[in-house]
């Protein structure tokens, strides 16, 4: 993939501006009104910038874009609509010329991403998916709109907490009804089934104990969840604890939002492993009014990320569904029966590539190579300030086809996409 230098919205604008030779930035030197703004440094006579666009780079009204309608060349006195306040000193600023209004260069941006979607792709990897022995369909996180390769993690170091192949019985909350489920698990031969009434509060628990473990050079934490009702982060947790009874949590670990009645592989990373040399308590925290509710939790361990190696899944043992199987709206990685054979119960890492966001603030980082967005943006305002008849037309137009080809170029160095299987 093309490296981008994560430059944001307003990096690419002040390029575009350049190039086209219509912008130049400035400091206010005083404070202004709320209907003006004080730069005795700037040139020009009396009434130079009427009818130019002024864009707020900093301070309250940083974003802000006002047409000028009167200009005092003897105080620097730009006057404009009114904002909300006082137009402060020190704050930066952007002037574009009368037939540049740089809110359309924003919009030139975006049809830059847009021009180039599908040709390139923001590189992601995904490790959101686990298989579990039975089912070939696997959900593509929505992160993902194109997947090149497949890896499913074939090694790893890993102490087993709790297989949950027997109930939690070492403290449990008189709101909590726990029990082993042997029908809807994902590893072993059970999961633990917590029917949680309506009256549960938030911070009621339930915990199992375990034989002391030392964890301090483990650093994740991975399990299997599902919960009835969806949940955002946090909303559940798990507790590790060195005392009884989950006393006094010394890892207390947000459980991912959960989608209602689905099963969730979850990679939670410890916050302190340096103190968990003496852990003998784990339990499951209820930690925001949910309502009645039942949870799942299966086959939880501590694995030290660092030491997986990952086997590459041969190309005729995968494929996408874009439909997403059933007429669905989500899109599905399916495996063959060889390919489920050969990864088992393993985590699957993706990857591959989102389609390019949008940039919507002036702090927004592209995800594009700036040398396409800079050159066709600025290809696509010099064409559309040809069709003002106060424009030099043949001036503009020479310039946009100069932009145009710069643009060409910039995409055809871009890497050629091989072996990509698109999402959506």
């Amino acid at each position: 993939m093309a490296v981008t230098q994560s430059k944001t919205r307003e990096d690419l604008r002040k390029a575009i501006g350049r190039n086209l030779g219509k912008m130049l930035t400035g400091t206010t030197s005083g404070s202004g009104s709320t209907t003006t703004a004080v730069d005795a440094t700037l040139f020009g006579g009396d009434d130079e910038y009427i009818g130019s666009y002024i864009r707020i780079t900093s301070g309250t009204y940083d974003g802000t874009t006002r047409r000028i309608t009167d200009y005092a060349s003897s105080t620097g006195t730009m006057t404009f609509a009114a904002v909300g306040g006082t137009v402060a000193g020190s704050v930066t600023y952007e002037l574009w010329k009368d037939q540049f209004d740089p809110q359309i260069v924003d919009e030139f941006i975006n049809q830059s991403i847009w021009e180039i979607t599908g040709k390139y792709f923001d590189p992601e990897e995904s490790l959101g998916l686990h298989t579990d022995r039975i089912n070939a369909r696997l959900e593509i996180p929505s992160e993902i709109a194109m997947i090149q390769d497949v890896y499913y993690r074939n090694k790893f170091t890993s102490k087993q907490l709790l297989s949950c192949d027997s109930v939690f019985d070492e403290t449990v909350d008189s709101d909590f009804t726990v029990s082993v489920d042997t029908e809807d698990y994902k590893r072993g031969s059970a999961a633990n089934k917590f029917v949680i009434a309506a009256g549960a509060s938030a911070g009621d628990i339930a915990t199992d104990s375990i034989t002391s473990v030392n964890l301090a050079k483990y650093d994740y934490i991975e399990f299997w969840i599902k919960s009835t009702v969806a949940t955002s982060a946090g909303n559940l947790k798990i507790l590790l604890d060195d005392t009884a009874s989950c006393a006094s949590p010394i890892e207390t670990l947000n459980v991912p939002a959960l989608t209602a009645n689905t099963w969730k592989y979850c990679r939670v990373a410890l916050s302190n492993p340096h103190t968990d040399t003496a852990i003998i308590s784990v339990g499951l925290e209820y930690d925001s009014d949910l309502g009645a509710c039942t949870v799942h939790l299966d086959d939880i361990k501590a694995v030290k990320n660092d030491t997986a190696t990952w086997t590459k899944l041969p190309r005729y043992q995968w494929r996408v569904d874009k439909e997403g199987g059933q007429g669905a709206s989500t899109q599905d990685l399916v495996l063959t029966d060889g390919g489920r054979a050969e990864v088992g119960y393993s985590l699957i890492k993706l990857v591959g590539g989102d389609e390019p966001a949008e940039l919507s603030a002036d702090s927004d980082t592209t995800e594009v190579p700036e040398r396409f967005i800079v050159a066709y943006a600025t290809a696509l305002s010099a064409q559309a300030g040809s069709l003002r008849p106060d424009a030099d037309i043949d001036s503009m137009r020479n310039l946009a086809a100069f932009w145009f080809a710069k643009s060409e170029q910039a995409k055809n160095d871009l890497p050629f996409l091989t072996n990509v299987r698109l999402v959506r």
